[in-house]
């Protein structure tokens, strides 16, 4: 029984310990995923499960290794953030992988990317012909930019010369049945119009509302949770 007690009290300290240590790290290991946050995630991950499983290890000094840790990989952030060739090092560059239709081979293979990879992302950005493209670089998260050559690209309403107003995005007024009172706010609006905008749509309740939103041309957008769609289309192959 006690080593089920120490287990649960480690797994909850590293829980913890991971949810505040990530916290710090904010985006560095979420939002790039280079091959080198990769890898510092991954241990970070295999470190903290350590500290919470192994009793034969002493809790603490794990704990601070794992804190070592951490703290290095903020340093490697905060320096590629103010250093140029930190953040080269770090983080890479992009590669040139297909110029004027060209692939290039010498770079594939200086990053061991072989021919399969190429088309199936290449295909990801809806380019079937290597001949339509004028660009594909290969970033350093490993995602693969690709610029269509300027008779290969779709049209849009600069090539045309239609003039277009601003769109911008829509603010969010109501998610899981709240009120985001902060951007009714920002809209100029409040909770009065909101409710006096559901009851023409007959809703009474706002927690009868899953998402509600306002576009900047001012119409409002409602989904309730419990929609009313008499017949709903099911992509599977499953048996009714």
């Amino acid at each position: 029984m006690s080593e089920i007690l120490e287990v649960v009290l480690r797994t909850v300290g590293s829980f913890f310990a991971i949810l505040v240590l990530t916290r710090i790290l904010n985006k560095e290991q979420i939002g790039q995923l280079t091959y080198y946050e990769y890898v510092t995630g991954i241990t970070i991950g295999s470190m903290a499960a350590t500290v919470a499983i192994d009793t034969e290890v002493r809790f603490l000094p794990d704990m601070l290794g794992l804190l070592i840790w951490v703290f290095m990989t903020y340093l490697a952030g905060y320096a590629s953030l103010v250093s140029r060739p930190a953040r080269k090092l770090l983080e890479g560059e992009p590669t040139v992988l297909v110029h004027n239709g060209k692939i290039l081979e010498r770079n594939m293979g200086k990053l061991r990317y072989n021919l399969d990879d190429l088309l199936i992302q290449l295909r990801n950005k809806n380019a079937f012909n290597i001949a339509d493209v004028e660009f594909a670089i290969l970033e350093p998260n490993g995602q693969l930019s690709v610029l269509l050559k300027s008779q290969k690209r779709p049209l849009t309403p600069e090539d045309l010369q239609i003039p277009t107003k601003y769109e911008g995005v829509p603010a969010e007024l109501i998610e899981d049945g709240e009120i985001i009172y902060a951007n009714l706010q920002q809209v100029h609006l409040d909770e009065n119009w909101l409710i006096n905008e559901l009851r023409k749509q007959g809703i009474y309740d706002v927690h009868e509302v899953e998402y509600a939103s306002l576009d900047t041309d001012g119409n409002l957008y409602i989904d309730k949770r419990k929609d009313s769609l008499t017949n709903v289309v099911d992509v599977t192959d499953k048996e009714r």
